[in-house]
């Protein structure tokens, strides 16, 4: 199973993501300021995928820092940290993972535990987000039986995570037990990563995987026999309600006309008590050249006025449940996830 990123002590080895499915290129970022315009450019991509590249960032820019003064080497370090945090503004994963990595650094008593301690962290968290999204899957799994569809948008997979992915999870476990599982994938405009990412790892893994253009969903749930809709998440307020690649809504409220099952896949990670409702999710918009231009070339009237957000938010009530690593939640979202998130290990 391809890794979309990987530490090497003195850079980050990032899968270019905007270069796929026909080319496999990796970028070589060796300061915080390669791996922002990584993430920025959409390079690497994926909720947990960014959070792990910015951590590495930080990793990496503690190997090359001169100073020997622990209290200037943190307030660097925190400085980083908000640059880092800058590059894309919806998913909660990119917080999550800085702040952990500079609260671990926070403990040490001189510069070199304090590089050890961030190198440590940032491995953490990899190793953390593999098994995090083997047991997504495996909950997903629960959910479904052999010959089963599934309906997904964006790309949620292994290169979008440390392994499996989250929305895609299901079906990498499902094939490596002998279970027949196929998928749907919206192609995902404007910048494709159905199409290009989900469509081409899948058919990798040997995975029964069918493309549709996104205005084709309904037709297709209305036809085909769909059993789920399954997306992974940038992030979810406390009351369920889940910021996910535009495009989702649409999903969800077809779906729920159609009486088929919605699911989000949802590592505790993404999910953010301090936000209380989806209209407090900051969506980041995009340039107008990822509508009006197609490799390069305009598909569109010079001077054309473009929105073009990058993610939509689905209401909880659009969602039948919520997949995490620590079980499902169906209802009263607001207690669950608070528990769950309880349940998770406090930053030191």
């Amino acid at each position: 199973m391809l890794r979309s990123i990987a530490y090497h002590g003195d850079h980050v080895r990032i899968l270019d993501q905007q270069r796929l499915p026909h080319d496999t290129v990796y970028v070589h970022c060796t300061t915080t300021a390669e791996v922002w315009e990584c993430i920025k450019a959409l390079k690497v991509r994926g909720a947990p995928a960014i959070g792990m590249a910015a951590a590495f960032a930080l990793a990496v820019w503690a190997n090359r820092a001169s100073t020997t003064n622990l209290t200037d080497f943190l307030a660097s370090l925190r400085r980083e940290r908000d640059y880092l945090a800058s590059s894309r503004p919806t998913a909660v994963n990119l917080f999550w993972a800085l702040d952990r990595v500079v609260a671990r650094a926070a403990t040490a008593t001189n510069v070199t535990e304090a590089r050890q301690l961030i190198e440590n962290e940032a491995l953490a968290i990899q190793k953390e987000d593999e098994d995090v999204c083997r047991r997504i899957g495996e909950h997903a799994l629960s959910l479904m039986n052999d010959g089963d569809t599934i309906l997904t948008i964006c790309n949620a997979g292994a290169i979008a995570t440390a392994r499996y992915g989250t929305a895609l999870a299901p079906l990498y476990l499902a094939k490596e037990r002998g279970i027949h599982l196929s998928a749907y994938a919206c192609e995902t405009r404007p910048l494709l990563q159905g199409s290009r990412l989900t469509v081409w790892e899948l058919q990798q893994a040997g995975v029964d995987v069918t493309l549709i253009s996104d205005n084709m969903a309904a037709h297709t749930l209305a036809t085909k026999p769909i059993s789920a809709v399954i997306v992974g998440c940038d992030r979810v307020a406390a009351n369920g309600d889940t910021a996910n690649k535009i495009g989702t809504l649409g999903l969800a409220i077809l779906a729920k006309e159609f009486g088929v099952p919605f699911y989000v896949a949802a590592p505790l990670s993404t999910i953010d008590l301090e936000t209380a409702t989806g209209d407090a999710i900051p969506i980041e918009e995009r340039a107008p050249e990822e509508i009006t231009h197609f490799h390069g070339h305009p598909v569109a009237p010079s001077g054309t006025n473009v929105f073009n957000p990058a993610f939509d938010v689905t209401p909880h009530r659009y969602i039948s449940a919520i997949i995490t690593e620590k079980g499902i939640v169906r209802d009263n979202y607001q207690e669950a996830l608070a528990g769950l998130k309880q349940s998770e290990p406090a930053l030191k």
